[in-house]
């Protein structure tokens, strides 16, 4: 592993809670092996699952003030589900306070959780590596996707927001339009 990753893990092995750390190094893991997989660069890879989580190391209510300090523009749907504030405060904070100035890797980043419609391959890499790394609790269908993606990206990323839209509407929360999009993109039909 460069240098510049080992330094980025070491800080946020101090930042991150144990679990969140888990969870992160499998995703860089992850990342690096869909990268192989896909032709993809492994270390913009790497780096884009080491940081893909970095904006929570603090509360929701925090990472609002953050957002806020740092002039981050957050959507309605955002300020009412703190779980997606993440995502564009940590690809802030991987340019700013990482020195991450890759636009690709960046992005990545912002779009994790929701994916998007035309996603690059590094994007789609991210958005479902944090889906299937192997620190993740077992949920339906996460066996059978973890076995596609191997063989086709673009439908792992469909069944996988297709678990998320399915997810959210089952416990009674709001989905981003994006996840939507993003489901529909790669196939789903809602």
């Amino acid at each position: 592993m460069k240098e510049e990753l080992l330094h980025i893990k070491k800080e946020l092995s101090k930042k991150l809670k144990k679990e969140r750390f888990e969870h992160t190094v499998g995703v860089m893991y992850t990342s690096a092996s869909l990268a192989m997989r896909y032709g993809a660069n492994i270390e913009k890879a790497m780096t884009a699952g080491l940081l893909h989580d970095c904006g929570k190391y603090c509360s929701a209510k925090e990472q609002l003030k953050l957002c806020e300090k740092y002039k981050i523009t957050l959507t309605d749907l955002e300020h009412s589900m703190p779980a997606l504030i993440h995502a564009k405060l940590g690809a802030y904070l991987a340019e700013n306070e990482y020195g991450i100035k890759d636009r690709e890797v960046l992005d990545a980043i912002t779009y994790h959780t929701t994916g998007r419609p035309e996603m690059t391959m590094l994007e789609k890499i991210l958005y479902i590596a944090d889906y299937i790394e192997p620190n993740r609790r077992e949920i339906p269908g996460l066996s059978k996707i973890r076995q596609i993606v191997f063989q086709n990206i673009d439908q792992a990323i469909c069944l996988s927001s297709e678990r998320t839209i399915r997810y959210l509407e089952d416990n009674g929360n709001k989905i981003d339009p994006m996840t939507i999009k993003t489901y529909e993109f790669y196939g789903g039909k809602l």
